[in-house]
């Protein structure tokens, strides 16, 4: 009975998703994905212009701004995996792994259809991850700028075509996003986080990528006998990404969680 009401709960369509039109915003984002390219160049201006700006001054201390930054992120992180998970999930134990794969549904579905347009507009705002650590003189690694940048073009560049497995690669971000923002959020809070789960957070990354190049190798392969809808174009694009991601976040973690410290040498 209590599973029952569970299932209930998550399967109500609320108001705001009802009256959400999805091929509206599909429209909108045929005409207008090209902006992504004007918000990265803004992006990139920004924080190489930050940077140098800041160069001789002290950095702001921003923690409580950055707490509740990583909060909202971490709330919607965790509601978009809910409210995408429940969908995908139905979508694996109805029709099988294949189905899922294949599935566009996920563009248009009761529930989901909202949170797909929410994660590629999301992409946006969450460039001002960036900002943060500009403004308070941290580290700023090839990854992180390079991540948000290339996530930005590519959601909004695929997400006008509708093409199969993006239910897996939103639903994947989401989940990932929504362990990552609460980890800032509690560090942000000055709550002592074990390292553990931060090399966790390094490795459900990993583990995103990985999926995300099975998912693009079996999406390419269905395509050939007509079984899923995507373009050779949108494939090349994903797997280069995925590539490019797995390397550089196994390189991240190597360096983070595995390396010895080479100690300085004495003069």
């Amino acid at each position: 009975m209590e599973e029952h009401n569970v299932s209930v709960v998550l399967l109500q369509e609320y108001d705001f998703e009802k009256r959400f039109d999805d091929q509206e915003a599909i429209q909108w984002m045929q005409q207008n994905w090209s902006k992504s390219f004007f918000f990265s160049l803004l992006y990139a201006a920004l924080i190489f212009g930050g940077q140098h700006v800041m160069k001789k001054r002290k950095g702001f201390e921003l923690r409580r701004p950055l707490m509740l930054w990583s909060l909202i992120l971490a709330i919607f992180s965790i509601i978009g995996a809910i409210r995408t998970g429940w969908y995908m999930g139905n979508i694996l134990l109805s029709n099988g792994f294949k189905q899922s794969v294949c599935d566009r549904g996920f563009y248009n579905a009761p529930v989901s259809k909202f949170w797909a347009y929410a994660f590629v507009v999301s992409k946006v705002p969450e460039l001002g991850d960036t900002l943060f650590i500009v403004l308070r003189k941290q580290k700023l690694i090839f990854l992180h700028w390079y991540h948000h940048i290339t996530v930005l073009l590519y959601t909004w560049f695929t997400y006008k075509d509708t093409v199969a497995g993006g239910g897996w690669f939103m639903t994947m971000n989401y989940t990932v996003h929504a362990f990552m923002y609460s980890y800032y959020t509690l560090r942000a809070a000055k709550i002592q986080v074990p390292r553990p789960c931060a090399m966790f957070i390094t490795i459900t990354q990993i583990l995103q990528m990985l999926m995300g190049m099975i998912v693009n190798v079996l999406v390419y392969r269905w395509m050939q006998s007509g079984t899923c809808s995507s373009t050779p174009e949108n494939i090349f694009w994903s797997t280069l990404m995925y590539t490019s991601y797995l390397i550089l976040f196994c390189s991240f973690f190597y360096n983070s969680y595995m390396r010895t410290p080479t100690k300085r040498k004495e003069d």
